[in-house]
């Protein structure tokens, strides 16, 4: 994983300290919906819709939850603070495989499991595709830092993580759009769910960006 850019000062500092939670906050629908499926598969009530389609091979869900678990909570630490590289870099060797499971194990279920009612080809295909960009992300950020090209590595492995949190944003544009319009359906749930990964891969580019001009900014009043 990576540190992304930090705005310095007193203020900036004490912002930074609010990034980790801010992106456990956003994972908390998703991170409390995995902690009742895996109550449901090991034999707690059922409170989740559609779960009988895993109870037959449920290695792969449980895998997936676990990883993404801690994917998405040791991953928030990454960003929003600098910290010593040994720590940086334990880190990210958690970390790279928790992604790999995450991404690899959902598009293992897209393919394998039983569609859930009203699923259709369109939210698959967004399934396979963030799936595979994400696990893509994960091992470019890998061959980055191994040639120690690190603006690379970083620039990666934002992406990765922001692919990662995207049952996070999904779950909060679909509550505003249930609110505001019914339990969408079909179409209208696929677009929706796939405009959560496109929403947090067009924030990553953006910081990505931002790092990078305030890392180009420092160069330049240090050579002037």
């Amino acid at each position: 994983m990576t540190q992304a850019f930090v705005p310095t000062g007193p203020a900036g500092r004490r912002a930074s300290r609010l990034v980790p939670v801010a992106l456990i906050a956003l994972s908390v629908v998703p991170l409390v919906a995995g902690a009742l499926r895996l109550s449901a598969l090991s034999g707690g009530p059922d409170v989740l819709p559609d779960g009988a389609r895993f109870a037959a091979v449920p290695v792969p869900v449980v895998a997936h939850i676990l990883a993404a678990t801690g994917y998405t909570v040791l991953g928030a630490f990454q960003f929003g603070g600098r910290r010593p590289p040994a720590r940086h870099r334990l880190m990210g060797r958690m970390l790279l495989p928790l992604g790999l499971v995450v991404a690899l194990s959902g598009i293992w279920m897209t393919l394998f499991y039983p569609r859930q009612d009203g699923d259709g080809d369109l939210l698959a295909a967004f399934r396979l595709g963030f799936g595979s960009l994400m696990a893509v992300a994960l091992v470019l950020g890998l061959a980055a830092v191994l040639r120690r090209r690190y603006a690379r590595h970083r620039a990666w492995m934002i992406r990765a993580y922001a692919l990662g949190l995207g049952a996070g944003s999904q779950a909060l544009i679909l509550g505003i759009w249930t609110g505001a319009a019914g339990d969408p359906t079909g179409t209208t749930r696929a677009l929706l769910l796939g405009a959560g990964w496109a929403v947090n891969l067009a924030v990553a580019e953006w910081l990505i960006r931002r790092s990078t001009g305030h890392r180009g900014q420092r160069l330049t009043r240090s050579v002037s």
